[in-house]
């Protein structure tokens, strides 16, 4: 297929025919690997809620709580992790308490 002869909207067409066609071709992949699964699952006496469900328990991990807070910007804060944000550095380079930034 020669594509420097096709103008812009041939190629946009062919572009679009290209994506569905993937689209398509994936969307087979996955109802194929699914089938291979549940018969997998299904010859050793596996339920599909057994397959799903992890053995080990999913940690949700959320996240930390704000410790510090900036006094005067009250955008700028920092939960205590990590590297000290650079406002809580020069915070505490005045020679100011960090307990001063505590929520």
């Amino acid at each position: 297929m020669d594509l420097s002869n096709m103008s812009i909207g041939e190629l946009r067409s062919l572009q679009d025919r290209a994506t569905q066609e993937i689209k398509a071709r994936q969307d087979e992949e996955v109802a194929k690997a699914r089938e291979q699964i549940l018969a997998i699952a299904q010859s050793v006496g596996v339920s599909l809620d057994d397959l799903v469900r992890s053995s080990k328990a999913v940690k949700v991990s959320k996240k930390a709580a704000v410790q510090y807070r900036h006094p005067e910007n009250a955008s700028l804060e920092w939960t205590g992790r990590g590297r000290q944000p650079h406002w809580v550095k020069a915070w505490v380079d005045e020679g100011k308490s960090i307990d001063g930034l505590k929520t």
